[in-house]
């Protein structure tokens, strides 16, 4: 099976490529020099140059606050280039899975989101995201749009990896405790993303697709996220800081954030067998792949 994959230097990308040859699937995921997202041309003629069973777009604008000033390029990257490769994998035929992001919702359900609750973004980045998702359930018919939320992985920036960063910089840290949502190890969206993909490619007429939510099971406030994740590396680390309560009143950012994004995930649990594993066993794993003790 031959999959095609667009950001693959992003979290959800480097664990694609890392999780693909256990699972024996021929992964490619062309970098800058083979391939300019923002060139439609050349992302036409990615499309067509050999015959992909599937593509994954993990690629994304995903600096929150920079959106704010730079939405233009967040559009570009989050809405038009999804736009393209919707409409190019349509015409061959080809499934597309799209990763897309809990800030699509206002965050004042109050509940668990599902997947038909009215999406309402607070901020630009949310914005251009669901104008990607849109674009994508419009031109492709064939499509899986998977929403995650609070990703960490050894790659890249994320929250996990900042805090342990910061451990070793600060005796005292402040974290907002009235944000909730799912954190999410981007291990297991790629792992997904694989899952979904075999059964796309053995079924691309059959398969059950559409927008998915796709998280970590079980939910946490960033602050709990903070602690949990100092709990669980306080003996590999030097010294661990104490981590503050604050409202989000007190953090002032350029961009807002929704309130409570959780996500029910019970669907794709039923169309496509995948049961997210429990945020905290996650998380383990990412710290023990971040301090050293398993690779």
């Amino acid at each position: 099976m031959r999959v095609l994959v667009l950001g693959g230097s992003g979290q959800v990308g480097e664990e694609l490529l890392s999780l693909a040859p256990r699972c024996a699937i021929d992964v490619f995921a062309p970098d800058r020099t083979a391939l300019e997202l923002l060139d439609g041309l050349g992302l036409a003629r990615m499309v067509w140059a050999r015959p992909w069973d599937v593509v994954i777009n993990a690629a994304a604008f995903t600096e929150v606050d920079r959106a704010e000033s730079e939405e233009a390029a967040a559009f570009a990257l989050n809405a038009e280039v999804p736009a393209s490769l919707a409409a190019e994998t349509a015409r061959r035929g080809v499934p597309l899975i799209h990763i897309s992001t809990d800030y699509v919702f206002d965050g004042h359900k109050g509940t668990p989101y599902l997947e038909e609750d009215g999406a309402a973004p607070v901020n630009a980045y949310g914005r251009s995201k669901l104008a990607g998702e849109q674009a994508v359930a419009a031109m492709n018919v064939r499509h899986v749009i998977l929403r995650t939320a609070w990703l960490h992985s050894p790659y890249r920036k994320n929250f996990v990896k900042t805090l342990l960063r910061l451990a070793a910089e600060r005796e005292r840290l402040t974290v907002v405790a009235d944000q909730y949502g799912c954190p999410t190890a981007a291990r297991d969206v790629a792992q997904a993303c694989l899952d979904i993909a075999r059964r796309c490619a053995m079924e691309p007429g059959r398969a059950p697709y559409g927008t998915y939510h796709l998280a970590g099971c079980g939910e946490a406030s960033w602050f709990e996220f903070a602690r949990t994740i100092f709990d669980m590396a306080a003996d590999r680390l030097g010294r661990t800081p104490n981590v503050v309560p604050i409202r989000t009143s007190e953090y002032p950012t350029a961009a807002a954030r929704p309130a409570d994004t959780r996500l029910d995930c019970t669907a794709v649990a039923r169309a496509f067998g995948i049961a997210p594993r429990p945020w905290r066993e996650a998380l383990a794993e990412t710290i023990d792949r971040l301090l050293g003790v398993i690779c």
